[in-house]
């Protein structure tokens, strides 16, 4: 006999989970489906961010820096190291460590919330006007059946046509997580979000690094202004960034990789590498859902075909993160699913895209939200721009890391701030206040006119926020 839900999630990272936590908290009856599975063939939830993706990298990102401080940067404060190691499967084994206590902290919530788990794949065999039936394959299989589905099943790594994933030579961000020595050589094809933490991680152990990118700019998402910063702090960590190349092709040998390719100036170059990771994008994950059995509709580039409220065309399935439009944000994905489990339950769920904030967890970190200067330039928006160095930030040079700054872009009549970009220390941190005066609509003279406690590095988004009149006080 099927067992019967007001809500079935279909996939536990952190669109999933959160959704069938906030299902749960509104009074529905709730079940979560996910296949993940750690060393043991145990539930691992949390998906791709928790198993393979913003949660490992940050605890190699971590690691890797404390290396490098260790070697670099301690003999400054009067700390000397006079031998120094890498314990590459002590720093593998902390990562492992981190990951499982996520894992286990989505059960306990999914225990504390009374969330049903299956664990096992979760696809779709009918639907009709008496539910939706889900078929759930695992250690043992059946049939549940649900009043409405959120589809959350996330995304996959891109492969290169002629040189396809074995995470042994060729990497996807799974593999680049867990090499097991440092690579003398290694390569990244893209230089995104995962090419940049992975060659920082991989370049502070001892990598010689190169990342090979098509576009013409780096990070051309962020405020050029950002972009050109992290360019000159990115060489100086030596990490060897090419642009605008065209691979002409890969040979995958016994122990290294060879790239051939063209370079911006099209001349042809060959490069051999001991590892080679592709990050090249990602690309939504449908793959067993059987969404035509539902009649889901998917557009042309393979999501989700949804409206703003996240809807597919079928009623009662919904879908979010990932396998849907918009940016692939692990807390994009969590606001949608709670979004998604509060329109069920009748209330009116809301998620902003103008303040989803961006970050990258190389060093220095790099942060924004809201609009660039140059897309406020297209749109041909009148504004005001301020910024402020965290070379004149006390608090700055105690930590040593005085790279960077922060940059305000605010309405030129109105003030109303339309976008802050933040590269240095802690911007990760620091854009959280950017992003709730954005949410109110604050101006640049609101934060301004906050007392920041001092010394803090949230002085310098003050100090920029005043640089927008031209009153900076400290620089």
């Amino acid at each position: 006999m099927s067992k019967n839900f007001d809500v079935v999630v279909i996939g536990g990272g952190p669109g999933g989970y959160v959704a069938a936590i906030r299902a749960a908290q509104l009074g529905l009856s709730t079940a979560c489906i996910d296949e993940w599975k750690n060393e043991k063939g145990g539930p691992a939830l949390g998906g791709t961010c928790t198993n393979v993706g913003c949660i490992p990298s940050k605890a190699l990102l971590q690691s890797s820096e404390h290396f490098a401080h260790a070697g670099h940067g301690f003999a400054e404060h009067g700390i000397e190291i006079k031998s120094l190691s890498l314990n590459l499967k002590k720093m593998l084994d902390r990562k492992a460590t981190v990951v499982k206590q996520n894992n286990e902290g989505i059960l306990y919530l999914f225990k504390k919330n009374k969330v049903t788990f299956f664990h096992g794949r979760g696809s779709f065999e009918k639907s009709d006007a008496s539910g939706h039936q889900i078929r759930v394959t695992g250690s043992s299989e059946e049939t549940i059946t649900a009043k409405n589905v959120i589809v959350a099943t996330g995304s996959l790594p891109r492969a290169l046509a002629d040189a396809p994933f074995d995470e042994k030579l060729v990497l996807s961000n799974t593999g680049a997580l867990a090499m097991q020595e440092v690579p003398k050589r290694l390569g990244i094809i893209g230089a995104g979000v995962i090419g940049l933490e992975m060659g920082s991680v991989w370049r502070r152990l001892g990598s010689e690094v190169k990342i090979l990118e098509v576009l013409p700019a780096l990070l051309g998402a962020a405020d050029t202004q950002i972009a050109a910063e992290a360019g000159k702090q990115f060489a100086k960590l030596g990490l060897q960034i090419e642009l605008g190349i065209k691979i002409a092709g890969i040979d995958i040998g016994k122990n290294e990789v060879t790239v051939s390719y063209a370079d911006a100036k099209g001349s042809e170059q060959k490069e051999r590498f001991d590892r080679l990771v592709v990050s090249i994008g990602r690309v939504p994950n449908t793959q067993g859902l059987n969404a035509d059995a539902a009649g889901i509709k998917l557009d042309e580039r393979g999501f989700i075909a949804v409206d703003d409220d996240c809807r597919t065309n079928v009623p009662g399935i919904w879908a979010v993160g990932d396998v849907v439009r918009g940016p692939m944000l692990a807390h994009k994905s969590e606001e949608e699913g709670v979004a998604v489990a509060e329109r069920i339950a009748g209330q009116h769920g809301h998620v902003d895209f103008n303040t989803i904030p961006w970050v990258i967890y190389t060093t220095p970190e790099i942060a924004w939200v809201g609009k660039t200067e140059q897309q406020l330039k297209e749109a041909k928006v009148d504004y005001r721009a301020g910024s402020f160095p965290f070379l004149a930030n006390g608090r700055a040079r105690a930590l040593g890391d005085t790279t960077g700054f922060v940059k305000f872009l605010a309405d030129a009549k109105s003030d109303e701030i339309l976008g802050v970009h933040i590269i240095g220390p802690n911007a990760s941190e620091l854009i959280a206040e950017a992003v709730v005066a954005m949410s109110f609509r604050a101006s640049s003279e609101d934060i301004a006119r906050i007392c920041h406690a001092h010394p803090s590095l949230s002085e310098a988004v003050k100090e920029a926020a005043l640089a927008v009149d031209k009153r900076a006080l400290n620089f």
